[in-house]
């Protein structure tokens, strides 16, 4: 996440442990946004020497990096020869949508039912939509539209007060995100977007339980839904 964006907005971006180091965090962070906006698509080799070139840091924080993306599950590491951006796995797609769902719909009911929630939170989510309504309809800036995407349910976690649940979806859904870039340019999908978090923080903003579960379930079910398609339109991307 662009750490600029997360703190204009009042979040932190999503963090390390302190012994990681501001290197490794920053060298992680562009590798992965890199890798899940298709920017590094499937089968791509990443070669330490030219990571280190591009990121002017040692060999170092860059092999700590790539074990982090490791653990998601978006690079393979072959030990004294290469390391390759890993193919979108269908069966990690699924589990991460379980999981999201299970969690946000938990967050989106609690926050629903908060007598004392603060406002700020509300106001929050709503000028995220309105920054990404602003660059909606500009097909340059569609990375910088799914990173507020990411940042609005960050803030649904964090006015939950339970920001490290966050942390632990970012970490399982390094594909589910690379489909969802791959369905952003489908006609209508930002739209439907933009219509999905309105009818969330509305829904939550008028203490309507109900309706915010039933609009984030919609909400994240529209892309998984599209698996299959998107699976026959970039066959090459998929394991």
């Amino acid at each position: 996440m662009n750490p600029q964006l997360a703190t204009t907005l009042g979040l932190s971006a999503p963090g390390f442990p302190v012994v990681l180091g501001g290197t490794v965090q920053r060298v992680y962070d562009d590798l992965r946004k890199r890798i899940v906006t298709i920017q590094l698509p499937p089968d791509t080799t990443l070669s330490r020497t030219e990571l280190s070139e591009t990121y002017e840091v040692s060999q170092t924080p860059i092999r700590e990096a790539l074990q982090l993306l490791k653990q998601e599950g978006l690079v393979r590491i072959y030990p004294q020869s290469r390391t390759v951006v890993t193919r979108i796995d269908v069966l990690q797609i699924h589990e991460a949508h379980f999981l999201r769902v299970a969690l946000e719909t938990e967050v989106c009911r609690r926050l629903a039912n908060d007598p004392d929630l603060d406002p700020s939170v509300v106001t929050r989510a709503r000028s995220i939509i309105k920054m990404q309504s602003a660059i909606a309809d500009d097909a340059e800036q569609v990375a910088i539209f799914q990173e507020l995407d990411e940042i609005f349910h960050q803030t649904l976690f964090a006015g939950a007060k339970r920001s490290g649940l966050h942390q632990l979806v970012r970490e399982r859904s390094g594909h589910l995100e690379r489909i969802r870039r791959l369905h952003l340019p489908e006609k209508g999908k930002i739209v439907s977007i933009l219509e999905g978090h309105r009818a969330i923080i509305e829904a939550i903003a008028a203490r309507d339980e109900q309706g915010a579960v039933n609009a984030i379930r919609e909400h994240l079910s529209r892309t998984v839904a599209k698996v299959e398609d998107l699976r026959k339109e970039f066959p090459h991307y998929f394991v």
